[in-house]
């Protein structure tokens, strides 16, 4: 990984920190190189968390959500090259050795990663892995201990039989057992913050609430600010206090879950909200965003999402926009017509998901298309 010097963006200014800040990302930029140039994962990321704060960071496939949090943790691979800044209760991480960072992870940040099928090892058990966190950053805690307290986290997290379940191999549990062992890990050594990378994905409905309620233990056992990164709307809502929507690598609205859900001010939040199905509303059509993200590779001038977006403008293609405030408090868009978007409804913007009216006519029964036969009239011809 290389890190050159700060970067100077255009990210919003944040208030100075305070005891209670737990963890700072300024200006974080990540390239990748490849042989046709440099892939700008991340452009100019910037947020703070406070002790116990929640924030939920969303987005399509390719935003740069994960490639962030790998590059807080110092997980990337030595090809990247990493700018801008990362403080972990004041200290800088970016810059250091692999040691050093060895022991910030696990005791200060934890990450749970999204795949734990890959993130465990497959030839220790459970209760190996867990007690080899304990005692790297617990040298005073004996092997016995370690294992007592490997059993205890496996109950919290919900895993029925602790005591026996210690000593299984991962291919031995469920995929949400796995996952429940990988928060068991993250939350071992009692961390400042925990990063979960789409902690839910690929199980069903249940586990998933399961899998949620595991993590609301963790922060309430360790009292750590947490970091959501997910697809899923839905558990934003429910699980943080602020929002960050990212697209093309950077940030384009941040603010409350009040107000990313009530008053969003950027058309790709908007966007992502109405192709979202609602259980509480009756016949509404989804609003699907047509198109897909830009390559990271050239990135066109102005704004990434103008090719998608129904509001474009010249300007759109020439500039940028800003992280700018909206007029609420720690509500910042990043689009030109921040100020059009007020009480505007996500199918005021964009194109509702139209229906195949011919489908529906022929399962009703009502107004066939010519020379099409119901299977009424094709009965009719049979017992002629």
């Amino acid at each position: 990984m290389t890190v050159r010097g700060k970067a100077v963006g255009s990210g919003p200014e944040l208030a100075l920190p305070t005891e209670e800040t737990v963890l700072e990302v300024e200006e974080l930029r990540v390239g990748f190189p490849t042989e046709d140039g440099l892939v700008r994962a991340v452009r100019g990321v910037t947020y703070r968390l406070e002790r116990g704060e929640s924030l939920g960071i969303v987005g399509e496939s390719g935003s740069g959500k994960s490639v962030t949090a790998l590059a807080v943790m110092g997980l990337l691979p030595k090809t990247a090259k990493v700018a801008g800044s990362v403080r972990f209760q004041g200290t800088e991480l970016l810059g250091l050795g692999d040691n050093a960072l060895s022991d910030v992870r696990g005791s200060g940040i934890a990450m749970i990663f999204q795949d734990p099928m890959t993130s465990l090892n497959p030839v220790y058990t459970v209760g190996h892995q867990i007690e080899e966190g304990l005692l790297r950053h617990n040298p005073g805690l004996s092997r016995q201990g370690a294992r007592t307290r490997a059993v205890d986290l496996l109950g919290t997290v919900g895993i029925p039989h602790p005591a026996r379940r210690v000593d299984d191999y991962p291919h031995e549990l469920s995929g949400g057992m796995r996952q429940r062992v990988v928060i068991a890990i993250g939350m071992s050594n009692d961390p400042a913050v925990i990063i979960a990378d789409e902690p839910t994905t690929a199980l069903d409905v249940t586990v998933q609430a399961q899998i949620l309620d595991a993590l609301e233990t963790a922060r309430a056992e360790t009292g750590a600010a947490f970091v959501l990164i997910t697809h899923d709307l839905g558990v934003v809502a429910g699980h943080t206090d602020r929002v960050a929507v990212m697209y093309a690598g950077r940030v384009v609205e941040t603010g409350s879950v009040e107000d990313i859900f009530y008053t969003p001010r950027m058309p790709y939040t908007l966007g992502l909200l109405g192709s979202q199905p609602r259980m509480d509303r009756e016949e509404e059509r989804l609003t699907p965003i047509a198109g897909a993200p830009p390559s990271l590779l050239n990135l066109p001038p102005g704004c990434p999402f103008a090719p998608r977006c129904p509001m474009r403008e010249d300007v759109c293609d020439r500039d940028e926009p800003e992280l700018r405030a909206t007029g609420r408090a720690g509500h910042r868009s990043a689009c030109h017509f921040t100020e059009r978007l007020v009480d505007t409804a996500a199918d005021e913007v964009f194109e509702t998901a139209g229906a195949d009216t011919a489908a529906l006519a022929r399962l009703a029964g009502d107004d066939e298309p010519d020379g099409v036969d119901t299977p009424e009239d094709s009965a009719g011809k049979d017992l002629a």
